[in-house]
């Protein structure tokens, strides 16, 4: 199947957007039962993570401490005053690969898929790609 690029609308400046659905989505659309899926971030202040769904906490404490460590002022040098963003973006990373088995995605009971939204908000793409054993 080829890669499907969906949009996502960040409605933040910095946000984690819950996409497990999305990917599910495609995963069934693709009908690959065994395999990968690869999901890639064409932006450089935006990415995409897995981590913690059952407490939205989680997701709250990592904008939170990302915003801390890397404010949005700062003595950059950057003109387009998102350097922050950018500095983020390539700590989380543009891209995850994840295991396909019995055409479903192998996540860990509390986990789930994030687009991170560093310099909203804006609507984004987000490319998917499942590819069979």
């Amino acid at each position: 199947m080829k890669a499907e690029q969906i949009q996502i609308r960040s409605h933040q400046r910095e946000e984690l957007i819950d996409i497990t659905g999305l990917a599910e989505d495609y995963l069934g659309r693709s009908g690959v039962v065994d395999g990968f899926l690869v999901l890639f971030v064409p932006h450089t202040t935006a990415a995409v993570t897995i981590n913690e769904n059952a407490d939205p906490a989680v997701t709250r404490d990592i904008v939170y401490k990302l915003h801390k460590e890397l404010p949005p002022t700062d003595d950059y040098l950057h003109s387009e005053g998102n350097s922050d963003a950018h500095i983020k973006s390539s700590l989380v990373g543009p891209s995850l690969q994840m295991i396909i088995s019995g055409g479903k995605l192998i996540l860990g009971r509390w986990q789930a898929i994030y687009f991170c939204e560093f310099d909203g908000p804006r609507i984004r793409n987000l490319l998917m790609k499942a590819i069979a054993d």
